[in-house]
């Protein structure tokens, strides 16, 4: 059976070298994506409650002419 520490000692050596490899965003780059997200995060939002809102008044509508 292979040493558990070795194992993960290896892990973390090649998971830091991996990390070092990648192309981190700069602080300004960052900030941009974040408020993109929030804001299509809030647009989606709107519309789905909108939409939710719209399609409960026409079943409200079809329901009331039923009964």
């Amino acid at each position: 059976m292979a040493n558990p520490f070795r194992s993960a000692r290896i892990f973390f050596s090649e998971l830091v070298a991996e990390l070092q490899k990648a192309s981190w965003p700069t602080r300004e780059e960052l900030k941009d994506s974040t408020i993109v997200v929030i804001v299509a995060c809030v647009l989606l939002g709107l519309f789905t409650s909108i939409s939710d809102f719209a399609l409960y008044q026409v079943v409200d509508l079809f329901t009331r002419w039923v009964s």
